[in-house]
């Protein structure tokens, strides 16, 4: 199965792809958010393009895995994404995923202003990677 996953923030969305089998992540690219109509366009237009089997979204969880207000967003973003795109939608606890992603880019040399341009796609691959690492049975499904 191939999966697309979203770093879902308020100014940025980034974007990961899984291959076709469903096992290895890869940085895809990352969108304004606002305004949220051109948003879900151009989100709509690349899950069309890439045909995903189902789409995996960041859950902003705390340290303690207790809901946030980012978490609320979230959800709430879960509802509109499943209403208009029409595929399962799966939340992942995205708690560290910035973290790691940063400490990556800066592990490759990349200049600050080039980090910053890619570290949500980069939080993204990490967000669909521990999805793909989740046995099916533990994986949480967004349920309308």
């Amino acid at each position: 199965m191939k999966y697309l996953a979203i770093d879902y923030g308020q100014k940025r969305a980034g974007i990961a792809v899984s291959d076709a089998g469903g096992s290895m992540a890869f940085a895809r690219t990352t969108l304004d958010a606002a305004p949220e109509d051109i948003f879900f366009r151009k989100l709509l237009a690349l899950i069309a393009e890439e045909n995903p089997d189902a789409l995996v979204l960041g859950l902003p969880l705390n340290m303690d895995n207790q809901e946030t207000k980012g978490s609320l967003r979230a959800r709430a973003f879960a509802g509109r994404l499943n209403g208009r795109a029409g595929l399962p939608v799966f939340l992942v606890n995205e708690a560290l995923t910035s973290f790691a992603a940063e400490e990556e880019l800066k592990e490759a040399g990349l200049s600050p202003k080039k980090r910053a341009a890619l570290l949500d796609q980069q939080a993204a691959v990490h967000i669909l990677q521990t999805f793909l690492n989740t046995p099916p049975q533990k994986q949480e499904k967004y349920e309308p």
